[in-house]
């Protein structure tokens, strides 16, 4: 299936155009067909002679009505542009023409109508001026009458060659369906319909849908009126949604694949049309089926920041329209350049951002992100319409730019150094510091960051392999080196002093397990209570702390918290009358 959006001035033949080519109303209400005038957006379809099929966006033609037109046309990649013969160029030719351009439409074709009341050749010629300087460049041009028939075979053949020009779709990218429509079925539930430019729908797909906190499911499908089990672009396509009420969805909402978009009120973007400082402060900001309020802020004379009155799920590289709804023109179209901006609140930074910006065109680009971003969730880009294929992860789910990792492995590197040379008694820099002093929004990040000579060893980060400072272990060294190797004798508190091994010395030698407190100002070599174990095992059961502290050649001060040491592990139970037994032997 192609999709193609009508477009042209009030009364020029749209509608009458779309029902002569496929046999289809277009106008839906009554007060359309009361009228002659078409209100809303309007549907139909048909095939053509290779046997394609092009269904039909009719859009309205006053100027009251522009904005439902835009909601029809933006997500369309084709237009047929109508102008009557008996009328030539009209005011809202123009501004439709304006807004073809403002979004970028590169696919049309040009329909010179009432063929039969005039001659089409002055008409056709001021069309394909005015459109020949615009997105959509050089057109085939035909002339019918819908009244006599006249014209309408060159049309099929000619929308023929413009579908088989058209872009292949990218059936297997991620959804993101503009709803133009919703109603209600009566034991179906909500219906939403939209033109889907890219992915496909299946039957029990589960989606996000703007405005709603939860998963959506489809419940079912329909393209052109058939029900469907998938549905692949480009496409009409009718979405029945499961558990949703017809008030939570508005035109301009959005079906969207989980995970794969950004919501976002704040965009950078570069401005096809007026100059940005001639820009109203305020205008409306329409892309897809959407059309929402939006503050200006120049940044270069081309590029400007857009608050958005609500958030979008836009990407890097969309094309979207500004129009001033007041004066009723359109002010230039825009392509978005960053979805996820910098702050602008430093000294200079509107000025830093402008050059950025300069040099950007709105291609996603891996390596420019990361540029610019330095570190960056790979799941974050991809939302942002960046690709991240063929890049390592310097962490889990983290991608970096190169230049900016290396800077980061130096500083790590100079902020370990440092840290040891002003704490010499801890062992290495507790990495949730690090993570701070580098500003590193992950943990897992500083982590990847070390290497060689560095160490990672619990949750702390040295340039010592064993992670142990050197200056710690001569101070332990000393401490037992007056014990006469007796390995169950602990340093006196006056020689722990001496030596300033004070309290938070010990626990720094604890921690690096060089040692094990036993007791306030006791210590012992580390392993030790579990060599203690293995002499008491080879004592009498049950023993005594008089005994115990005889196998063990040791002073009661270490015997008698040494012992509940054990108790607390389980290694030894304390009996009634005070003796103890190993726990491996009790019973």
């Amino acid at each position: 299936m192609h999709v193609v959006a009508t477009a042209g001035h009030v009364d020029h033949g749209k509608s009458t155009l779309v029902r002569a080519l496929t046999g289809m109303e277009p106008d839906r209400w009554a007060e359309e067909r009361r009228r002659g005038m078409t209100i809303d957006l309007g549907f139909a379809w048909t095939a053509l002679p290779s046997g394609a099929t092009v269904a039909f966006v009719d859009v309205p033609g006053h100027e009251r009505f522009v904005p439902n037109m835009l909601a029809g046309a933006g997500p369309v990649p084709a237009a047929l542009l109508v102008v009557a013969a008996d009328e030539g160029w009209m005011p809202q030719s123009a501004e439709h023409l304006a807004a073809l351009d403002a979004l970028g439409v590169r696919h049309g074709l040009l329909v010179v109508t009432r063929a039969d009341l005039a001659d089409p050749e002055p008409a056709t010629v001021r069309a394909r001026a005015e459109i020949g300087a615009t997105s959509l460049g050089a057109v085939e041009a035909v002339a019918v009458s819908a009244v006599t028939g006249a014209g309408l075979d060159d049309l099929r053949a000619a929308l023929d060659r413009l579908v088989a020009r058209l872009p292949e779709p990218d059936r297997d990218a991620p959804v993101r369906l503009w709803i133009d429509r919703s109603f209600t079925i009566k034991g179906a539930g909500t219906v939403v319909t939209g033109t889907l430019g890219a992915g496909r729908l299946r039957t029990g797909d589960e989606l996000e849908l703007t405005g709603i906190p939860r998963p959506v499911r489809v419940r079912g499908l329909q393209a052109l009126g058939v029900p469907a089990d998938e549905v692949g672009a480009v496409a009409r396509v009718a979405v029945n949604l499961r558990g949703v009420e017809r008030a939570a969805v508005a035109r301009g909402s959005a079906l969207l694949s989980p995970g794969r978009f950004r919501a976002t009120d704040l965009i950078d973007v570069r401005v096809h049309g007026e100059p940005v400082a001639d820009l109203p402060a305020t205008l409306m900001l329409h892309t897809g089926a959407a059309a929402v309020p939006v503050r200006v802020r120049p940044l270069g004379t081309d590029t400007a920041r857009l608050r958005l009155g609500s958030a979008l799920p836009l990407r890097i590289g969309d094309r979207a329209l500004l129009r001033d709804s007041g004066r009723r023109y359109v002010a230039g179209g825009v392509t978005v350049l960053d979805v996820a901006p910098p702050g602008l609140s430093r000294r200079g930074a509107v000025a830093a951002r402008a050059t950025q910006l300069s040099g950007m065109d709105g291609t996603p680009d891996l390596a420019g992100e990361l540029r610019r971003r330095l570190l960056a969730r790979r799941a974050d880009l991809a939302a942002m319409g960046v690709p991240g294929a063929g890049r390592a992860e310097v962490a889990a789910g983290w991608l970096a730019d190169p230049r900016h990792w290396a800077r980061l492995r130096e500083r790590l590197a100079e902020e370990v150094t440092e840290y040891a040379r002003e704490h010499p008694l801890e062992p290495g820099i507790p990495t949730e510091a690090l993570r701070h002093l580098l500003g590193l929004p992950d943990r897992a990040l500083v982590d990847a960051l070390v290497g060689a000579p560095l160490t990672v060893r619990g949750g702390r980060v040295t340039a010592g392999a064993s992670g142990v400072p050197p200056e710690l272990v001569a101070l332990v060294d000393a401490a037992f080196a007056d014990l006469d190797g007796r390995p169950y004798a602990a340093p006196e508190a006056h020689r722990l002093a001496e030596l300033g091994l004070g309290t938070r010395q010990l626990a720094a030698a604890a921690r690096a397990e060089l040692v094990v407190l036993v007791a306030d100002q006791v210590i012992l070599r580390a392993g030790a209570p579990e060599r203690a174990a293995g002499v008491l095992a080879r004592l009498p059961q049950p023993f005594t702390l008089s005994a115990a502290r005889q196998a063990l050649d040791t002073t009661r001060r270490v015997a008698v918290p040494l012992l509940q040491l054990l108790d607390s592990r389980g290694v030894t139970r304390r009996l009634p009358d005070d003796r103890r037994v190993l726990a491996a032997t009790a019973g």
